[in-house]
């Protein structure tokens, strides 16, 4: 990938810098760049695909929460100056794409959402994963995918990392907790863009039944399953995922 991380200002992001209309996207909880790749080479010569990286290890601690990371996103937009957006969430990113859009109208063309956290996860709770226990992550990162080897060293090396920094590990489990607190089963009705749902049939994280669920409760959405795949299938599926988004995408008009 090409695209080297900018900062500018408190914000640390990716932007492609195309002609087109903004696609921002949101990554989860142990999220990194990398689970965007497919989008970022497929998308960029339509659109500007802009990449905020949330700053789950670097807000002041009494901040760390779904609604301190929905604030950013909604001044980072701000602070670029972008009109309208379409906004696609993996996981965490999914919630913190719901509450962006419910809290900001204005700025959104439409909403993608995959693996969306925000009615049911099998998430940490008050649990971490072991310290020091290398197989175990990765073991816990494989599990993840239904194709184990998507689950890279560099992928496993990373959720390593984080397990055993205490301060980041605080960090995950502050906005894990805060992010079962947001259930947003009485808001979802308020959405009325234009609502994708991509879901992996095999998703272990947030099951195919939360992505039905989604679908029940926003009014305007269409939800895809993808076979053969877990709770990342913009990873697992590139090809697949990036058909139905750029056909999802193409049909919003006005």
């Amino acid at each position: 990938m090409d695209y080297p991380i900018k900062e500018d200002d408190s914000y640390r992001y990716v932007e492609t810098g195309g002609e087109g209309e903004v696609l921002l996207l949101l990554h989860g909880l142990f999220g990194a760049l990398s689970n965007f790749e497919g989008i970022i080479t497929d998308f960029s010569p339509r659109y500007n695909v802009v990449v905020p990286m949330l700053p789950i290890f670097d807000l002041p601690i009494r901040k760390v929460s779904v609604s301190g990371l929905v604030d950013h996103v909604g001044d980072f937009v701000r602070f670029k100056g972008y009109d309208k957006v379409h906004v696609l969430g993996n996981s965490l990113g999914g919630h913190i794409s719901i509450l962006f859009a419910l809290a900001n109208p204005e700025f959104i063309r439409s909403v993608t959402l995959t693996g969306s956290s925000g009615l049911f996860e099998n998430s940490l709770g008050s649990t971490f994963p072991k310290r020091g226990d290398y197989d175990f992550i990765k073991k816990k990162t494989e599990d993840v995918f239904y194709d184990p080897k998507v689950a890279t060293k560099e992928l496993v090396d990373d959720v390593y990392n984080i397990v055993n920094d205490r301060n980041k590990a605080i960090r995950i489990i502050a906005t894990a907790k805060s992010a079962i607190r947001h259930n947003l089963s009485d808001k979802l009705h308020l959405l009325k863009v234009p609502t994708l749902l991509v879901w992996g049939k095999e998703d272990s994280v947030t099951p195919l039944f939360v992505g039905e669920k989604f679908n029940e409760l926003i009014e305007h959405s269409r939800l895809v399953v993808i076979p053969e795949s877990g709770h990342a299938p913009m990873m697992e599926h590139q090809e697949k995922f990036n058909h139905v988004l750029q056909e999802f995408l193409g049909g919003i008009k006005g």
